[in-house]
């Protein structure tokens, strides 16, 4: 059987399940008007990881596949939108998101095809080696500017040249196309769980030898869902590399794969919500706790204390913050 993490149990779908999303998401179109530059970048930055995030969600809290190599197709995203893009024009959006997210996905299939074919703790480790094998071609080479990175010169824009509807190096318009980003990931995999397909997913990670038994061919919906994570975590480089307009090779790193499934722990999994909220509770104690103004000279060792939380949060509320906000519910 594949390895594991275990998630809440699903549950049937309320009019509630809507109604808190769709409030966030109203609450986060109208921000930016009462926000600074800093605060507003912040919250950017939430989004994108919260895309990311919710990527790996498909994989851990609704297929069940842990994998710790989930970086690489962000990463790739996040090149792929610099390398394409023309040094001194804006590059046309609805060319560079799609190209993005198609050349992740193309290597999610690749590596899917390959890394499916084993589970439990080889499925993670082969997911880490063929992580890591990119890291490596970007770091090591010229492609991506070795080690030091690249930089985006110039945004793109979506329309004509000289009277574009969109530039991205409006802060403002950037923001409301993450979070427009944002909002499609949600709803494509909140539909994605109710749909056949989805319920598919659910009892692989359940019993897959049992599914198998029924006539599902999990090897496909596995591969799918894999693809389909993939591109998703490409959306996320992509978002990432026009907000910073630089890219280098730690993002594809270990470090930001394990990152990220610490997210979806933290917030509990086998829940969109909890995808999000543990990136947002992630990053904020990130911040917060690399603060020289608010913890002083204990900032300096902010991965310590980063980890020592994360450790007694998890210790604590074994099924994440979206156990914790239920169990408030319930009393």
């Amino acid at each position: 059987m594949t390895t594991t993490l275990s998630p809440a149990a699903p549950r049937l779908s309320t009019r509630a399940d809507w109604l808190l999303p769709v409030t966030v998401a109203m609450g986060l179109a109208a921000l930016p008007a009462m926000l600074g530059a800093y605060s507003s970048d912040f919250i950017v930055k939430v989004m994108v990881f919260s895309v990311f995030a919710l990527s790996l969600e498909l994989l851990v809290g609704t297929t069940g596949l842990v994998s710790l190599g989930h970086a690489a197709f962000f990463g790739i995203g996040a090149y792929v939108t610099v390398l394409a893009s023309p040094q001194y024009a804006g590059a046309q959006l609805a060319m560079l998101a799609p190209a993005a997210m198609g050349v992740a996905a193309l290597y999610a299939l690749f590596v899917g095809a390959l890394s499916l074919r084993t589970r439990g703790v080889y499925f993670i480790m082969v997911t880490l080696a063929f992580a890591q094998m990119a890291y490596f071609v970007f770091h090591d080479t010229k492609v991506g500017g070795g080690s030091d990175g690249i930089y985006l010169y110039v945004r793109p824009i979506l329309g004509p040249a000289d009277a574009p509807w969109l530039d991205l190096e409006n802060k403002h318009q950037l923001y409301y196309l993450v979070l427009a980003a944002l909002t499609f990931t949600y709803g494509l995999l909140a539909m994605i769980k109710r749909s056949r397909f989805g319920a598919a997913l659910a009892g692989i990670r359940v019993n897959e030898q049992r599914m198998r038994a029924a006539g599902f061919a999990t090897y496909g919906y596995k591969l799918a869902a894999f693809v389909i994570a993939g591109a998703l975590a490409g959306l996320a480089g992509f978002l990432l590399a026009v907000k910073d307009g630089f890219v280098n090779p730690e993002l594809l790193s270990w470090h930001e794969s394990g990152a990220v499934l610490l997210m979806i722990i933290f917030g509990g999994l086998g829940h969109l919500r909890g995808a999000v909220l543990g990136a947002v509770m992630f990053l904020l104690l990130k911040e917060l706790l690399s603060s020289h103004v608010l913890i002083g000279a204990v900032a300096e060792h902010w991965q310590l204390t980063l980890g020592l939380t994360i450790i007694a949060f998890v210790a604590l509320m074994p099924q994440g913050l979206i156990g914790m906000t239920r169990r408030w519910r319930r009393r």
